[in-house]
Parts: C-alpha cells; sequence; structure tokens
C-alpha cells in the first residue's frame, strides 16, 4: 500500500455531522469551497487536497487504494468514526474505493460524474498544455494562460488549470500538481480495481452532468450492482463540473438527497 500521506485540508462549520469532499484530476479543495460554505450551516465540512494535489504531500503512487487509505488516514487524525463522503471525478473513485473497502466508513456516499469503470480518455492535452508552459520564463498569470491557450481552447478548463499555478520561494512560478507521477500514474487514475464483489449498500447518490459522457448509461448496471442502494440524478445543462456549471441546480440535488437520505 505505500506510505499515507498526511493530507492538507479545510475546515468549514463545526455543527452537524462530518461530510468530506474530494476533488478531481488537476482540482483542490479550492474548488470546493462555495459548495463547503452553503453546506457549512448543516454539517461539518472538510475540504481535502488529495495526494499530489493543492498544498498536499507528493508521491510516486497515485492508485485508489493508496488515495483511499490517506482519506483513511485523515478520518483517523480527526476522529471521525465515519463520514458521508462527496467525491468529484477523480475524487469520486477515491470516494467508491473507500466505501467499497471500508464499508462502515462511509455513512453515505455522493459520486459527481464518474462511473467505476476503466476510461480510455488519458487527459494528454491536458498534460501537453501545462508542459507547454515554460515556467522559468514566465512572468505572470496571463503569459501562462496565452501558453496555455496555444494547446487548449476552452477558456473555462484553463482557468481551472492555472488555479495550481503558485509562486515559488525564488520568485518564479511552479505547478502545485505532480505532474511527473500524474503521468506516470495516468493507467491507475483512469482505472477502477473491479476486485471481488465487493458492495456498499450504504445511500448512495450519482448526480451526472447531462452533457458529460463519463456516466453513461451503459455503465448504470455495474453500479448498481456495487452500489444497490444508489440514485441517480442529471443536471441538465452541465457538462463534467455540474457544481461549476450548474451551482444553483447542483446545490438542489445534492441537498434533496442529503435532506430525504436523513429519514
Amino acid at each position: 500500500m505505500g506510505e499515507r500521506m498526511r493530507l492538507n485540508f479545510a475546515q468549514f462549520g463545526s455543527d452537524g455531522p462530518p461530510l468530506i469532499i474530494l476533488h478531481g484530476l488537476f482540482g483542490s479543495a479550492r474548488n470546493w469551497r462555495g459548495v463547503a460554505k452553503q453546506l457549512a450551516e448543516r454539517y461539518t465540512v472538510y475540504t481535502l487536497d488529495l495526494r499530489n494535489h493543492g498544498t498536499s504531500p507528493h508521491a510516486d503512487k497515485m492508485d485508489y487504494v493508496a488515495m483511499s487509505a490517506d482519506v483513511l488516514g485523515f478520518m483517523q487524525q480527526q476522529s471521525l468514526a465515519s463520514a458521508i463522503v462527496l467525491g468529484h471525478s477523480m475524487g469520486g473513485k477515491v470516494a467508491m474505493e473507500l466505501a467499497l473497502s471500508d464499508t462502515g466508513k462511509v455513512s453515505k456516499l455522493i459520486v459527481v460524474d464518474i462511473a467505476p469503470v476503466t476510461y480510455q480518455h488519458n487527459f494528454d492535452d491536458v498534460l501537453a498544455g501545462l508542459y507547454h508552459v515554460p515556467l522559468d520564463t514566465v512572468s505572470c498569470r496571463k503569459d501562462a494562460e496565452a501558453y496555455l491557450a496555444e494547446k487548449i481552447s476552452d477558456t473555462g478548463l484553463r482557468q481551472f488549470l492555472l488555479q495550481n499555478l503558485a509562486v515559488n520561494t525564488a520568485g518564479g512560478y511552479q505547478w502545485r500538481v505532480n505532474l511527473a507521477s500524474i503521468e506516470d500514474e495516468m493507467p491507475s487514475i483512469m482505472g477502477f480495481s473491479l476486485d471481488g464483489d465487493r458492495v456498499y449498500s450504504g445511500k448512495t447518490q450519482f448526480i451526472r452532468g447531462g452533457k458529460s459522457t463519463y456516466l453513461a448509461s451503459r455503465y448504470q448496471s455495474a453500479i448498481a450492482d456495487m452500489f444497490p442502494n444508489m440514485t441517480f440524478e442529471t443536471v441538465k445543462k452541465a457538462g463534467h463540473w455540474p457544481h461549476i456549471e450548474s451551482p444553483r441546480e447542483f446545490m438542489s440535488v445534492l441537498n434533496t438527497f442529503l435532506d430525504e437520505a436523513k429519514a
């Protein structure tokens, strides 16, 4: 399994049951601040930086067993016997791995726009864009975006990726994400272990973006086998980032599930 990483996190609220949020690939805890603040009145919300992301430590290994062990370690540090776990994209796979391998730790599960399957897409375009930015010579974020734009046409995606640009101690720029490990471990990140007949029978909500293909209907029978107590909701006008693209509708779906799951 390797060494557990001590994950960076932010906490919102201190009343109510614990709820952990796990971001997607190239994301960070910061991406979920808006959602966390809205949930903080009713929950104690923890947004985590997964390994090789945000300000959490870097490691060579990035499979879901290792990443879910990191989250388990975090729960132990915070003395959380169990928590509601919400994960988006890569974070959704971490959440599913945790629920399937340590069932008692996850009281309820919310998975945003990802399925427990192996995908063919490998983010080569994003990696090419990030590597294309000459960090030694760019003097501002605008310069960095101009280089990114040569490889990545989507403005929203560029803005999302630029959240990873950090000033280093020498006054230059560096990426917060560990690009080398992410590139090496891309087969693990795109994959998912289907070992054994693992089942999580807790209440589970899958939320898909209506314009996204990550949670295609052909995956639903496999999902139902592993998560028999699941419901499926679609945020119609959103793509892969429904919490950013349709925040109001996303929060409505999320709150409905959380309220009904209490019953």
